[in-house]
């Protein structure tokens, strides 16, 4: 209606409080701080290096020696199997009101005499632990293996005043072999065993478990160039003897069992690489009968080990 000063909207609101200032908040977080670091200053960028070389030989030297994670293995069999294998184990871990039976009595047995310490914990922590595996209440956490230098594995010969026998690992990827190649090295005298850090299995608690508490005892190096520490070796003098088929000789006829050795074994299918087999100086093979196609890596290794400690001791 015309001239009606009530109507709604008509009159200005004035009752809105005066806005507060910033007082200087606002200003201060947009101060600039500083020019960026260069790359190779970021300890979290890919370019980044340490100033000090001893620093980055530090580096280098804790990756190389068993830096990551913790393993875990999970349910009552395996964690017992582990325990008495006396693999580096840290904590158990065991669910709130578990059912015990002769399994767990025996496994916190184990841990009470080796000093490992018993969490009990929530069912939700296992799983969180085991990643959903089956873990039937127990959850043992695992050191990750303390790797040597191929350097100790000579140490290791000249201390125990024999000639250098060294088991070398070409991409063999499946731990049971690796395990079995352990405990065969172990079984006949080899002073160690080299493994390449990619593309390949290393020491894992799969592997404890296959060699039989073999890996306690036969130390393992870990190596980012295969081919490179096979020639460093080679100056050192030793003789490199690769197992494939179409060989040179037999295992049993080569002529280095004797002399400062290592044995290189191929990965399951596709035997040695090509430029590791160029660095051999000499390839043996085993007989075997026509309608087998080949060996498997730890089969491989048992039997080559056998001939060569064989040749030894005679």
């Amino acid at each position: 209606m015309a001239g009606n000063s009530q109507r709604r909207g008509a009159v200005r609101k004035t009752t809105r409080a005066p806005k507060v200032g910033s007082g200087g908040r606002i200003r201060r977080g947009l101060e600039g701080k500083g020019p960026t670091p260069k790359a190779e200053d970021r300890p979290y960028h890919k370019a980044y290096k340490p100033q000090d070389e001893s620093a980055r030989s530090a580096g280098r030297a804790s990756r190389r020696r068993g830096d990551g994670d913790d393993e875990t293995v999970a349910g009552r069999n395996a964690v017992l199997e582990a325990l008495l294998t006396d693999v580096n184990a840290k904590v158990l871990n065991v669910a709130n009101r578990l059912d015990s039976d002769d399994r767990v009595v025996k496994i916190l047995q184990l841990c009470a005499e080796r000093g490992i310490s018993v969490m009990e914990t929530s069912r939700q922590h296992l799983d969180d632990l085991s990643d959903g595996a089956s873990h039937q209440g127990i959850v043992l956490q695992v050191a990750p293996y303390q790797y040597s230098e191929v350097d100790d594995l000579l140490d290791l010969a000249a201390q125990r005043g024999e000639q250098p026998l060294i088991v070398a690992l070409d991409s063999v990827t499946d731990p049971r072999n690796v395990g079995a190649v352990l405990r065969s090295a172990g079984a006949f005298g080899a002073h160690g065993v080299i493994v390449p850090a990619r593309r390949a299995a290393g020491v894992t608690v799969s592997v404890w478990k296959v060699s039989a508490g073999a890996a306690a005892r036969v130390p393992v190096a870990r190596v980012t160039n295969m081919v490179r520490t096979l020639n460093d070796l080679k100056k050192a003098g030793l003789f490199v003897v690769g197992l494939d088929a179409g060989g040179e000789a037999t295992v049993a006829d080569q002529p280095f069992s004797t002399d400062p050795l290592v044995l290189v074994i191929g990965a399951e299918g596709a035997g040695l690489s090509r430029l590791v087999r160029e660095t051999c100086d000499t390839i043996a093979s085993i007989p075997i009968a026509s309608e087998v196609e080949s060996l498997n890596a730890a089969v491989a290794g048992g039997i080559s080990l056998y001939e060569v400690a064989r040749q030894r001791s005679s």
